[in-house]
């Protein structure tokens, strides 16, 4: 990335990069730092791209959940993880995975994840072939209750 830009420079280019996918404050203030711009400058850059529309955490929040788990396939412990990664605060979390994951939904997804899995799942007995799905879909992010309920909706016969 270029160092030395303008905060000027800096704003306009951020705006153009939120404009293409939904970005959270964690990743532009990354940009910020790689371009040497001023913490100052910083703060007032981020300011603005939220009050014109540019950044919203919340927004950011609903697209990463909503993505991660359609297509990602990841479970509920994994997004939030990820999503703490990315400094969002909790209460958007909460809300987001509230709102956005389905319980029915996630529990079918999982069991989709699975079947699909276990199709590739080498293991001589049917208890080490669940052993193996189980970390597998740990792995994923997905509740160890939810898991054992995917589970026995599973033929884990060779």
């Amino acid at each position: 990335m270029m160092k030395n830009i303008s905060p000027e420079r800096a704003l306009n280019r951020l705006a153009a990069y939120c404009s293409k996918a939904e970005r959270c404050v964690f990743d532009v203030r990354q940009k910020l730092r790689s371009w040497d711009i001023p913490e100052k400058d910083q703060e007032n850059i981020l300011k603005r791209l939220q009050s014109e529309g540019f950044l919203d955490e919340v927004r950011f929040c609903r697209a990463f959940v909503n993505d991660k788990s359609k297509y990602s396939k990841w479970g509920y412990y994994k997004i939030r993880q990820e999503l703490k990664k990315k400094c969002i605060p909790e209460d958007i979390i909460q809300d987001t995975l509230s709102s956005v994951i389905q319980p029915e939904e996630n529990k079918e997804r999982l069991i989709r994840l699975l079947q699909v899995k276990k199709k590739t799942v080498k293991g001589k007995t049917e208890y080490e072939i669940r052993q193996k799905l189980m970390r597998f879909a740990a792995g994923r992010g997905f509740p160890l209750e939810d898991i054992e309920t995917a589970l026995d909706f599973i033929d884990l016969r060779h």
